[in-house]
């Protein structure tokens, strides 16, 4: 019995620091009007991926190829990466941000290739399971101030639902976790 009491003890202060690291995850902030406040200081949370011209839709027959490019990079909170990658679940309160960039190719010493300019918009995928029925959220901003929240009724939701590996979060393209997984399965 005191082998059985001990092992339980063992396991719920093992635990411990995981559940306080879902709850020290980044605060999410919302306006009076409800719209997200983005977090300041998103571009040091972990990286998880950067996309060349990612688009959902379908190209339209006949027309031309777009001369513009769009660069997007994507950072989740380090707390809510750290659960993930222990457990294989977003927690609670995790937010994602995608930061949509303008490119440009010509410039200072640049010969051929793109690079990333000015932030065009940034989206943000958040779990707040008290406050959305689905357990997420999507909000979308021009870049700066309060991001405003998308209608359950928009297609990201459908999308994520879809087609999200995990979560409805598409980490099958976030090469460091999709390897990581990988691995813990094989």
């Amino acid at each position: 019995m005191k082998n059985l009491r001990t092992f339980v003890m063992a396991l719920t202060v093992g635990a411990l620091p995981l559940a306080a690291t879902a709850a020290d995850s980044q605060k999410i902030e919302y306006s009076a009007e409800g719209r997200l406040i983005p977090p300041e200081n998103y571009r040091q949370w972990v990286f998880l991926t950067s996309s060349l011209d990612l688009n959902y839709n379908a190209p339209v027959p006949g027309a031309p190829p777009s001369d513009h490019s769009q660069l997007d990079n994507v950072f989740v909170d380090p707390a809510a990466y750290d659960v993930f990658v222990k457990t294989g679940t977003w927690p609670d309160k995790t937010i994602m941000v995608k930061e949509n960039r303008d490119t440009a190719s010509a410039g200072s010493i640049s010969k051929s290739g793109k690079y990333q300019t000015a932030v065009v918009s940034l989206e943000f995928h958040v779990k707040d399971e008290a406050k959305f029925p689905g357990k997420w959220g999507f909000f979308g901003n021009g870049g700066s101030g309060p991001a405003r929240f998308f209608p359950t009724t928009a297609s990201c939701y459908s999308c994520h639902g879809d087609h999200g590996a995990v979560d409805t979060t598409f980490v099958q393209f976030y090469p460091a976790i999709a390897i990581g997984r990988s691995r813990l399965r094989g």
